[in-house]
């Protein structure tokens, strides 16, 4: 059975939750897998005796799984807080992974020398998270680089504009917080530049 047809719920939850998965395998530390057909939700798993089935690209929710995963490759190949640190325990810092009320969790990434962090967030329920707050280490602006439920990959298109900015005050052990929307079943990716 394909990767898609392992996931629960109706036709539009099934391919949020591949696609929160796919955000989830490229937010954590280690290299990524993908496997004949994964990266667009083929629907039958793979046969070395046919070919894959491209044509399905015409369909919105295979094309959206695609460019989902194409622009996790971007982000992942442009941004070393994903990758410089695979093999270091500073490469990952969890934020808040105790809340089991709403289903969330989040962590940072980051590189050894540079500046930039990386703020990955994830919703697990179909229930979107409105004004939910997150602890971040520094102030400034938070840039939305990645949404798994934006149109453009099949999503309701549930985001925070483009960005956020930190406001002072601790929350999450961390002198800063940001008020963001979590979509459902979605993985969310905000990038903060150092100065």
């Amino acid at each position: 059975m394909s990767l898609y047809g392992r996931m629960p719920g109706d036709e539009w939850q099934r391919y949020a939750n591949l696609r929160l998965l796919f955000g989830y395998m490229y937010g954590m530390p280690g290299k990524k897998l993908l496997f004949m057909g994964g990266e667009f939700a083929q629907w039958p798993e793979w046969n070395h005796d046919i070919s894959l089935d491209w044509h399905v690209l015409k369909e919105r929710f295979h094309a959206g799984t695609q460019h989902w995963v194409r622009d996790l490759n971007h982000l992942y190949q442009r941004e070393p807080a994903l990758y410089e640190q695979d093999c270091s325990p500073g490469g990952l810092e969890w934020v808040d992974f105790s809340d089991r009320a709403n289903t969330t969790l989040f962590f940072l990434r980051k590189a050894s020398r540079q500046d930039d962090l990386i703020l990955a967030g994830f919703n697990f329920t179909s229930v979107p998270k409105h004004d939910y707050r997150v602890g971040v280490p520094r102030g400034g602006s938070w840039e939305e680089v990645l949404n798994s439920d934006a149109e453009a990959y099949g999503g309701s298109s549930l985001g925070n504009y483009g960005g956020v900015e930190a406001a002072p005050g601790e929350w999450h052990h961390r002198p800063y917080s940001l008020t963001i929307t979590l979509p459902p079943m979605a993985a969310v990716f905000f990038l903060s530049r150092g100065s």
